[in-house]
């Protein structure tokens, strides 16, 4: 009979956002990159636009992943992520849509649409820890 694998822990994520004056703050996990986040969207992204973008990035590593694990790795991946808000305060997002621009040799397009499908709705940490409710819809566009 065999031992179950030890249950691995890991400590949680942790970020420091210091205010850097009107409505621009610095953040940062301790000792890390600095990113800077500003509610005007001058100096850094807003605060949505950094939640698209953490949802766009989590999204595209796997694909990335994915693809080079079948052995078709992509040459070029961008993704745009439209959110759509709710124009009464809070202005949650009540829609996202993804869309998906992959370029490399042997990529089939099945394939490619698997490889998104399988990141947003298993693999994705981001989206899996936004509300369920928030459609988020996805198109490939393949060169």
């Amino acid at each position: 009979m065999s031992e179950a694998a030890p249950v691995v822990v890991k400590p949680p994520q942790r970020v420091i956002a210091v205010w850097k004056g009107d409505e621009e703050f610095d953040t940062s996990k301790p000792g890390g990159p600095v990113a800077r986040i500003d509610g005007h969207g001058v100096s850094g992204q807003g605060p949505v636009d950094t939640l698209l973008s953490a949802l766009g990035t989590c999204s595209a590593m796997d694909v990335v992943g994915i693809l080079k694990k079948q052995r078709t790795p992509a040459e070029s991946l961008e993704v745009e992520v439209i959110g759509t808000r709710e124009n009464a305060s809070p202005r949650r997002l009540k829609h996202v849509r993804m869309v998906f621009r992959i370029s490399g040799p042997g990529i089939e397009r099945e394939q490619a649409l698997k490889a998104i499908q399988l990141s947003v709705t298993k693999y994705c940490s981001v989206r899996d820890s936004l509300d369920p409710n928030i459609p988020v819809e996805w198109e490939l566009e393949l060169k």
